[in-house]
């Protein structure tokens, strides 16, 4: 595809003390984007409040979202949105399943973000996104017309909180969980036929891939903020996105959560940044 970039230094939504690596990193990701295809979100410079909610930093998030979606909506198309934070989905997710209704979303995350404010126990919105798009957050943020749960499948998720796990199991949503052995040839083509059957079970006939970079082995990639051992290796994430895109139609994706300490850590991880890139857009 002829991709079309948006990119978003939102830090609004994490709970790091490190927050602002984020906006770095969606800035250091831009560079090596094509300019002419390319749009930056402005994000405020502020924390934003609560406005009376559980939702630390609630009216940036809002008023990044209406950014965002106003620039989709003016695009049209498909789109890859560069975070920044997980919350930047929130424009984004809608924004593909109002062009391509029979959408799933494949959510690659080593937190299948999937709490609610009232079971936060942070209260940072980067851990909520996924279930704000499924219809249970904060009012203000919850959109008129959520994604069905049958219509998610969550890819390398390792740390759940408790009310996470009840909600996954209650709503029947299929997990994909990191296999064992990195890197093996029989390990990776193991989750690869697992996803292409998960998929093909929610009757979808496009995809929506969100990759939360923490979804890879910490090992692998340095600038993430939480780091979370057994990950993918780059090798499997890039084979898994690409058996996706092809048997399905692209609707939209996402990379975030990209927080390098340094220029340095951040050149070091390009390389395995624009490999998932390349085949989100190829």
């Amino acid at each position: 595809m002829a991709a079309s970039f948006f990119v978003v230094p939102q830090w609004q939504g994490s709970g790091s003390a490190r927050a602002m690596r984020l906006a770095d990193g969606a800035h250091a990701i831009s560079h090596d984007l094509p300019a002419a295809s390319t749009t930056l979100i402005d994000v405020p410079i502020g924390a934003g409040d609560a406005l009376g909610t559980s939702v630390a930093r609630l009216s940036s998030l809002l008023m990044v979202r209406d950014r965002l979606a106003a620039a989709l909506l003016a695009h049209g198309g498909p789109a890859v949105t560069i975070g920044g934070d997980c919350g930047v989905q929130l424009a984004a997710v809608p924004h593909a399943l109002t062009h391509s209704p029979d959408t799933c979303v494949v959510w690659f995350d080593a937190h299948p973000d999937l709490n609610t404010p009232q079971s936060s126990p942070s209260g940072a919105f980067t851990g909520m996104v996924l279930r704000t798009l499924l219809g249970h957050g904060a009012d203000e943020l919850v959109c008129a017309d959520p994604l069905a749960p049958q219509r998610v499948v969550v890819v390398g998720a390792r740390q759940l909180d408790d009310g996470e796990a009840e909600f996954i199991e209650q709503e029947g949503i299929r997990m994909i969980a990191p296999t064992a052995g990195i890197g093996e040839r029989d390990a990776g083509a193991a989750m690869i036929a697992e996803l292409l059957d998960a998929v093909e079970s929610t009757g979808a006939t496009s995809v929506y891939i969100h990759v939360d970079l923490d979804v890879l082995d910490p090992g692998i990639i340095q600038g993430i903020g939480s780091p979370v051992p057994f990950g993918l290796s780059a090798a499997d994430l890039v084979a898994m996105i690409a058996a996706l895109r092809g048997r399905y139609a692209l609707s939209g994706a996402g990379i975030t959560e990209f927080a390098p300490a340094s220029p340095e850590e951040a050149d070091d991880d390009m390389a395995t940044i624009l490999r998932i890139i390349g085949a989100l857009t190829r």
